[in-house]
């Protein structure tokens, strides 16, 4: 086991370098020497080491701090012990500071370093354990890239294996950011479908007009703008599946398009009189409870029946919060590689204030959280502190009045604009920062007239 650690030793004098590398070639490690600091970094390059001992004065080149700084540029996770004869206090804080393990003061006793490095390895076994039953846990709860153990999670997997090669229509229904696009993923590429389109349209983001286009096509002059044919989502999804996400903001004469297209399989694009038949699989999304709609009669009970063939009622976040520690691991795994930032654990205080939240942004919201905290963390590991923005625990709360020459509309008009302007327009940010479905934030922004951005 010890010869997986590989050490160097890093000294100008050939008797303290040889001697300190042959008592832990004794104790079994492999290790190698430098003679210099930038031998050490060409060194380096070539192969990874778990441990260094460097000096701390080195004639020429780097020295013994400067040498540490360019290894840790390397192999961040080297833990690198500074050696030195000038032992002060000034020297020993330098060294910590800028990431030294240890500091130790020649001579060396080869008990005390036996016994540092059996520590070092000893702690660097259990991080690879951790990661290494890490990765098998998430491995063991993931099913085409949703992460859970929640047993309504379980059963939901089952039923997609079930039905992922069937042509019945998909009904996703679930609270905003539970993931609902990921299972219509995981329907469709679990199937015989799997090597064919895959078309994704948000029916909340566009007007009755847009959005007919969108998904039918149109023909040459059939409105104005309409300079050349078109072909519209159903016809590019052809043979595979079309995911119509926040289906219940659809306009009564689009529902009754689709009911068409479900039940006749066939259609015309906008403006066209060509009958097109289509081979495509309908999977439908909500945030919205449909069946009060259709009391309502703000949804057409005929295309619901049609739509709801096949149920999937996504849990909320908040239901199934064992999940939430494999999934923030999977977010640090991910994020932090993405953002070049190299964190990769969080504390046990951190995934406390984690599954204390009540997330009404729901996955999407954890992983905004998450991700927010791996760009402002100071360290390899995220604490309490970087998740402080989700409690009010030690700061003070401002006192706000209520404007009283604006009206409910302007103070909402206000609320809606300083929010996307902060969120450089992204819809989905915005509606999780003022708590509302993203088909309800985008039915205020027609309503003001508001920019996106």
């Amino acid at each position: 086991m010890k010869k997986l650690w590989n050490i160097m030793v890093v000294d100008d004098e050939e008797v303290m370098r040889e001697s300190l590398a042959a008592w832990l070639r004794e104790d079994g490690y492999s290790v190698d020497t430098a003679e210099s600091g930038n031998d050490a970094i060409v060194k380096t390059n070539k192969r990874e080491y778990a441990i260094y001992f460097i000096d701390l004065k080195m004639p020429g080149g780097h020295d013994g701090i400067e040498t540490m700084m360019e290894i840790r540029k390397i192999h961040s996770d080297a833990s690198i012990i500074i050696v030195t004869a000038y032992a002060t206090v000034d020297t020993a804080i330098t060294a910590m500071k800028e990431g030294a393990q240890e500091y130790i003061v020649k001579p060396c006793n080869p008990e005390e370093i036996s016994l540092l490095v059996n520590r070092i390895i000893k702690i660097k076994n259990l991080q690879r354990e951790n990661s290494i039953l890490r990765k098998k846990l998430t491995k063991q709860y993931s099913f085409c890239d949703i992460i859970s153990k929640n047993p309504k999670m379980m059963e939901i997997f089952g039923l997609i294996k079930e039905v992922a090669s069937l042509r019945s229509t998909v009904m996703i229904q679930g609270e905003s950011g539970t993931g609902k696009e990921l299972i219509a993923r995981a329907i469709h590429f679990s199937g015989d479908r799997a090597g064919k389109p895959f078309i994704g349209v948000s029916c909340a983001a566009l007007t009755e007009s847009l959005l007919e286009s969108e998904l039918f096509g149109h023909e040459k002059g059939s409105f104005t703008g309409a300079t050349g044919q078109k072909k519209g989502k159903f016809e590019i999804a052809e043979g595979g599946t079309i995911f119509l996400d926040e289906i219940g903001d659809i306009s009564p004469k689009l529902q009754l398009n689709l009911l068409r297209i479900l039940q006749e399989r066939n259609f015309y694009r906008v403006g066209g009189m060509e009958q097109i038949d289509i081979d495509v699989r309908v999977i439908a999304a909500t945030n919205r409870n449909l069946e009060d709609a259709v009391r309502e009669g703000k949804f057409r009970d005929d295309l619901f029946y049609r739509l709801n063939v096949i149920n999937i009622h996504l849990p909320a976040l908040r239901d199934r919060k064992e999940d939430i520690p494999l999934l923030v691991h999977n977010f640090i795994e991910h994020i932090g590689p993405e953002l070049g930032r190299e964190v990769n654990d969080i504390s046990e205080g951190a995934l406390k204030i984690l599954l204390n939240h009540n997330w009404p942004g729901n996955v999407r919201e954890l992983e905004n959280a998450v991700e927010r905290a791996i760009v402002t963390c100071k360290t390899k590991v995220l604490t309490e502190e970087d998740f402080i923005f989700l409690n009010n625990h030690g700061r003070e709360k401002i006192e706000w009045s209520i404007p009283s020459e604006l009206t409910l509309e302007e103070i909402e008009n206000q609320a809606i604009t300083a929010t996307l302007h902060r969120t450089h327009g992204n819809i989905k940010e915005a509606s999780t920062i003022l708590g509302v479905d993203r088909s309800t934030l985008y039915d205020r922004i027609k309503k003001y007239n508001l920019p996106r951005n």
